[in-house]
């Protein structure tokens, strides 16, 4: 494209209509007309030697307020168009900053694949051999162990703990291979349910579901979206307060469908809720800070999103929103 045709596009751009050199050469015209008629009227004489030179005048005005108006439009176009400019520079340096910002994100992610593959191998065979080690002292020293009984719950414990970290810092190394296809939204809800069952029962919370036969399939990989959604209803059940409920729900969105986790909890603070989705960041003192990474992790490879906003009457909303099977997808 040439300067003068991307010039022309900056103009439509800034302008939205006819050009403004064009609109002050007219007013411009115009005016002279009305000064001269003005001055006829209120009986200036327009005459020099006896003749008549009210179309001179009329000529020289016009010429006069013209190049104005025209000189007055184009600088007006000239400041519209650079603040198009500027406005369309902003705009590529923070989608260049943003593309940095992903390949060093995806620099860091590979280098953390190496890292957990070297930790699986490394570290789990002897966290392997500990855990059984410390089950056969348990079930050797049987019931009169007492302390030793529960050192060796303890160390069983810590180990599965560490064996999960192992396994959510794996998963969300893994490049995702998603394998996308209409799904049933009601399908999705009822098998995390399911996994997540363990979770809810040991503080006994209640888990509201409504129902989501009415809402359109998903275009989505079923094994990760259910992770996804088991990943939010666990950091549901962290914070959540005991007896408390937790609630499931989908509902029918644009181009989509929108899945929501609420709990009863503290909530998040504003300035934390796009943090909490930062790999590693996590407000217990427990927690790996990877769920809910991996889970924005599978909504955006799925061309969706995940937000979290406060939820009604306290806590925490996490919304997961998901593409139709049978409309085009918003972009993430």
């Amino acid at each position: 494209m040439s300067d003068r045709e991307q010039a022309n596009d900056a103009d439509g751009a800034a302008g939205g209509g006819p050009r403004w050199r064009y609109w002050g050469l007219a007013i411009g015209l115009l005016a002279g007309a009305i000064d001269t008629a003005a001055m006829r009227a209120v009986g200036v004489p327009l005459e020099i030697s006896g003749r008549d030179v009210s179309a001179l005048v009329a000529v020289y005005f016009g010429t006069s307020f013209a190049a104005l108006g025209y000189l007055v439009g184009f600088l007006v176009e000239q400041r519209r168009r650079e603040r198009h400019m500027a406005a369309a520079l902003q705009e590529r340096t923070e989608t260049v900053a943003a593309l940095r910002a992903r390949l060093s994100q995806s620099e860091k992610l590979a280098a953390l694949g190496q890292l957990a593959a070297t930790i699986a191998h490394e570290v789990r065979n002897p966290l392997g051999v500990i855990r059984s080690a410390a089950q056969e002292i348990g079930e050797a020293l049987g019931d009169v162990g007492g302390e030793g009984n529960q050192a060796c719950a303890f160390i069983t414990t810590e180990i599965d703990r560490l064996n999960g970290v192992i396994s959510s810092l794996l998963a969300f190394a893994r490049p995702l291979v998603v394998a996308a296809r209409p799904t049933a939204v009601n399908d999705l809800v009822e098998r995390a349910a399911l996994l997540a069952g363990g979770d809810l029962a040991r503080k006994q919370l209640r888990l509201r579901r409504d129902d989501a036969t009415g809402t359109p399939p998903v275009l989505a990989d079923a094994d990760l979206v259910t992770q996804a959604l088991v990943d939010l209803l666990v950091n549901a059940c962290d914070a959540s307060p005991p007896n408390g409920e937790v609630v499931l729900a989908a509902r029918r969105a644009q181009n989509g469908v929108e899945i929501e986790v609420a709990d009863r909890g503290p909530g998040v603070p504003e300035n934390l809720r796009e943090r909490i989705f930062e790999p590693f960041f996590t407000t217990r003192s427990n927690g790996t800070g990877l769920g809910l990474a991996v889970a924005r992790q599978i909504a955006e490879a799925h061309g969706g999103r995940l937000r979290v906003d406060p939820a009604t009457g306290g806590g925490s909303c996490f919304t997961l929103y998901l593409p139709s099977a049978t409309g085009p997808a918003l972009a993430a």
